[in-house]
């Protein structure tokens, strides 16, 4: 499976694992923006990078921090490793 068609699965997890938390979500498919998903609950949103195997590099985590967002959004990083049921999530 190439990179591009591995990442796009693992965001797609990323959502279901999201609705089934209760969360409305949106995927910013080849956006090349800093976050990969946006989810919605009643009271809070997330802007979500997801990653295959590996954490984002310096450049990226930097990039994430420095994203301008409203207080009760939160920045995660949902990290999906081969053959793991659920994300590892790291939040920024």
């Amino acid at each position: 499976m190439n990179c591009k068609a591995k990442g796009s699965r693992n965001e797609r997890k990323s959502i279901a694992f999201l609705e089934a938390h209760g969360y409305r979500c949106t995927r910013a498919a080849a956006s090349l923006g800093v976050f990969d998903m946006i989810a919605i609950s009643a009271t809070e949103v997330l802007l979500i990078q997801c990653k295959s195997n590996d954490w984002p590099g310096s450049v990226e985590i930097e990039a994430i921090k420095q994203f301008s967002a409203p207080p009760n959004a939160r920045k995660l990083i949902h990290r999906w490793r081969d053959r793991q049921p659920a994300p590892d999530v790291r939040e920024i």
